[in-house]
């Protein structure tokens, strides 16, 4: 009896230390969001921005003459400049919005009798009256407050972002005083660049695929007339980062807005399978053409990475979700102790073969 429980011990002490430390770190996580966030979209924006100068390397005048803190400034700024017209065009967008309130919530009551027409019932008589009564500036100054915190955000990852280029300029000498040992050290480079690689292809491919449903629904868009395109836009590339519910949710908000625009019912079926059909198209035919199975993650790990980074960070989260679940997976490939973790956040149980596949097998097998 004392044999079984000296070898059952062990385990259970494994599995303690396991759940605490998972509490302790969602804890740690959930109170320091407002700090944690920057600091990982700033690594997100480093990672593309890595991306961006490995193609800018590919152009033989680029690789000979120009330095490498040149081409990591020139895709900063270039970056920096986009978003500023973004950021401008956006504002443009969201003052149209704000001077056309009244309209919109008049427009909704006609949409709702129209409704009750269809029906033959009375079935929207509480959301009428909920509209009539609902203070709209209480949302304004909510989105005022939340476009507050982004700004704040965007200047802190800023910051972020510039300590992390020239802190990259120092890492060889750094990872050579950390690790003497050449062996070592190559592993460790190995773990780096295969990060660097999954996780900034991913994010280069995922902003490209979210242009092209952006660009397209843009211009379905324009073409039905529809208020501040750009920003519904702009909206759908942005919910476009979020895995399985995100295109969902993008394909409903521009459709609902078309109800409050117009005042009819008609629009939002036109806009809905308009930019559905974008959605099912790019998602479902170009974006796994473009990114095949790269990622190496089921599909359940997927949906759960989603719940629970989005349980604790919320929208923010969800957009963070599959680059973190990534990270998670290649450091776990690399920790023996941890290599069953990536191989259950696998697609089908087989490590990149950067890690060793074979290993995999040979533990199992000598187990």
């Amino acid at each position: 009896m004392s044999a079984l429980n000296s070898v059952k011990t062990p385990d259970l002490a494994k599995i303690t230390y396991l759940l605490l430390s998972t509490v302790a770190v969602v804890m740690i996580l959930s109170y320091s969001e407002q700090y944690v966030i920057p600091f990982i979209v700033a690594m997100l924006v480093w990672f593309i921005i890595h991306e961006a100068r490995e193609y800018l390397v590919r152009i033989p005048i680029v690789r000979d003459k120009v330095p490498v803190w040149a081409q990591s400034m020139f895709s900063f700024l270039f970056m920096n400049v986009i978003l500023f017209v973004v950021g401008k065009l956006l504002y443009a967008s969201m003052s149209h919005l704000s001077e056309n309130l009244d309209e919109y919530q008049a427009n909704l009551l006609l949409a709702l009798e129209e409704l009750d027409g269809l029906a033959g019932i009375n079935v929207s008589s509480q959301l009428i009256d909920y509209v009539t009564n609902a203070d709209l500036t209480q949302y304004i100054s909510m989105m005022i407050d939340t476009a507050t915190t982004l700004l704040g955000d965007a200047f802190l990852i800023l910051i972020y972002i510039i300590f992390l280029l020239i802190e990259e300029t120092v890492f060889d000498k750094k990872m050579k005083a950390f690790f003497p040992n050449d062996e070592t050290r190559k592993k460790k480079f190995s773990l780096l660049n295969k990060m660097d690689r999954n996780i900034g292809q991913y994010l280069l491919l995922k902003t490209f695929v979210s242009f092209i449903t952006g660009l397209l629904s843009y211009v379905v868009l324009f073409l039905f007339d529809i208020d501040s395109p750009f920003f519904w836009a702009m909206l759908i590339f942005v919910l476009n980062y979020i895995p399985t519910v995100g295109s969902l949710i993008a394909t409903m908000f521009p459709a609902i807005f078309a109800i409050l625009q117009f005042g009819e019912l008609a629009p939002f079926v036109y806009i809905l399978v308009s930019v559905g059909v974008i959605q099912v198209i790019v998602g479902n035919i170009i974006e796994p053409k473009m990114m095949g199975n790269s990622l190496n993650m089921s599909s359940l790990v997927v949906v759960l990475s989603l719940t629970i980074w989005g349980a604790i960070w919320g929208i923010m989260g969800m957009i963070l979700s599959i680059p973190i679940t990534v990270m998670m997976i290649i450091v776990c490939e690399e920790i023996p102790s941890l290599r069953f973790v990536a191989v259950a956040l696998s697609e089908s149980g087989n490590l990149s073969t950067d890690s060793g596949v074979t290993d995999v097998a040979d533990d199992s097998t000598e187990d």
